[in-house]
């Protein structure tokens, strides 16, 4: 199944109520920004014709329509969307590659290839770091950045890689491709280097800094300019704010399950929220 344009509208065009009527109808939907217009995506050009259809008599929704014209139609089965979130796919593959690579964290060998600074182990259980200035200094730029595609276990991986196919779907979606990728790469950047400032030399990797950035970016963006796209279940931001609060507090350290990389956390939703803050006034100066 291939997405086909629905309807290009101006950006001043107001469609919340006409998305509001879709969603009440059960209709499969996406709505994209590109070249200066709003862009109706529908699963088939038969749905996209009843869509128009609909757009003609009810432009601003009605409230008054409960009934659907048709029988509702399946969601973009799973290659469709991949075909849709090729940047999300793109970013969650090389995670996975670099997981494969490093066992999980077990191989000391390759795993040196990705943390924040180059170590070399003393005797079997002491990790000696080397200054991160030095490997810098060498070239070694990318250091700053690819501990976000480190996991340490199965659970790890598979946790950051749900949340990550989540709400990097949406910023795509709604954004681009390239956006998702700037915001992945920045919010990455920041989280990797506040948790070095917080930690010191460690041991650290994870996407979740990166998470709570894409987060941060969607729930601000949403409250300054709602958009179908960034409209998370309910209770999710509070969910994650609420663990985030937990970790903070240490109880995950006195229980024993791990240290857990707060600084990468809150210097990643810092960054996210700043993102959002300013593409909601944006969209929003733009009248979406």
């Amino acid at each position: 199944m291939t997405a086909v344009v629905a309807m290009r509208l101006p950006l001043s065009e107001d469609l919340a109520g006409f998305v509001g009527l879709l969603q009440r109808l059960n209709v499969p939907f996406r709505v994209s920004e590109e070249s200066g217009e709003q862009v109706l995506w529908v699963p088939n050009e038969e749905l996209a014709e009843q869509v128009r259809s609909l757009y003609q008599r009810y432009p601003q929704g009605d409230p008054e329509l409960t009934a659907p014209a048709w029988k509702p139609q399946r969601g973009p089965g799973f290659l469709e969307q991949l075909r849709l979130s090729k940047m999300t796919a793109a970013v969650l593959l090389v995670t996975f590659v670099v997981a494969a690579v490093t066992l999980l964290g077990a191989n000391p060998t390759t795993l040196r290839w990705f943390t924040f600074q180059d170590f070399q182990l003393v005797g079997s259980d002491h990790v000696m770091f080397i200054p991160l200035a030095d490997g810098l200094a060498a070239g070694q730029w990318w250091r700053l950045l690819t501990p976000m595609l480190l996991h340490f276990g199965w659970l790890h991986l598979a946790m950051n890689a749900m949340w990550y196919w989540e709400l990097g779907r949406r910023i795509e979606y709604r954004q681009g491709g390239l956006m998702l990728l700037g915001l992945s790469l920045g919010v990455g950047l920041v989280s990797n280097v506040v948790q070095y400032m917080v930690s010191g030399p460690s041991l650290f990797g994870g996407l979740s800094g990166v998470l709570y950035g894409l987060l941060g970016h969607c729930w601000i963006f949403q409250l300054l300019a709602p958009t179908p796209a960034y409209r998370l279940p309910k209770g999710v931001v509070g969910m994650m704010l609420i663990w985030l609060l937990v970790c903070l507090s240490g109880v995950i350290d006195l229980l024993g399950f791990g240290s857990i990389a707060n600084g990468a956390h809150v210097g990643g939703l810092v960054v996210g929220c700043a993102t959002g803050a300013l593409g909601g006034l944006l969209a929003r100066r733009k009248g979406m």
